[in-house]
């Protein structure tokens, strides 16, 4: 059976690297199985239906994550980001800073979910629920829109505004001598930085390598 079976290698090791090139996504598994029946036919299959079935040819993958969005609300700061013209990274960048992307998240003085919106300030902003994360969001990118208004586009004065307040910043006339407010603006533009180099969509891309023959 040996000789006769080189050209089906072949063509199965073809078909599995073309089918995760083609379809990286694709939750098929890529592991070769086989058996040899009484009559002597041999049978392979990448999902075995019994026991009968024996690893015959191992996949190597290099599993490459590109750009991966840890969270579930890329969709809504999207949404957000486009309709006040606030960076995508930059919102995805407050709110890791804010509240880790934790939509029931409440700070010691009160802050509440994604964006960290205090109830005074989430009631002009119209937020009915700041543990909705679409509201949430919506409202906090409207804010931070407006306060990027305010400081005529300069970020850095823009996000220690966000976190200890315009009153605040117009005390010290710049960033205020607060370690939290200097330590919360610095975090967040490293973290704008970081992900202003990454795709927005997370996506985990499987690279087929040389398949390894388990078993003859």
């Amino acid at each position: 059976m040996k000789p006769c079976m080189k050209p089906v290698l072949a063509s199965v090791v073809f078909g599995i690297l073309t089918l995760v090139v083609l379809f990286p996504a694709a939750p098929a598994r890529a592991d070769i199985y086989r058996y040899t029946d009484d009559n002597g036919v041999m049978h392979i299959t990448n999902l075995p239906t019994s026991p009968d079935y024996k690893l015959w040819i191992k996949e190597r993958r290099v599993i490459i994550r590109a750009g991966i969005d840890m969270t579930k609300y890329g969709p809504l700061i999207q949404k957000a980001s486009d309709r006040y013209k606030v960076d995508y990274s930059l919102v995805k960048a407050v709110i890791k800073a804010e509240s880790n992307f934790n939509h029931r998240a409440v700070s010691p003085k009160g802050a509440q979910g994604l964006m960290q919106l205090m109830p005074k300030t989430a009631s002009t902003l119209q937020v009915r629920d700041s543990f909705e994360p679409e509201s949430n969001i919506e409202g906090g990118v409207k804010y931070l829109r407006y306060l990027m208004n305010v400081y005529n586009g300069h970020l850095p004065l823009a996000l220690a505004a966000y976190n200890a307040g315009e009153k605040a910043v117009a005390r010290y006339g710049g960033i205020p001598p607060y370690a939290e407010t200097q330590g919360y603006v610095r975090r967040v533009m490293a973290l704008y930085k970081q992900y202003s180099k990454e795709p927005k969509e997370g996506r985990t891309a499987i690279v087929s390598m040389r398949p390894e023959v388990v078993s003859d």
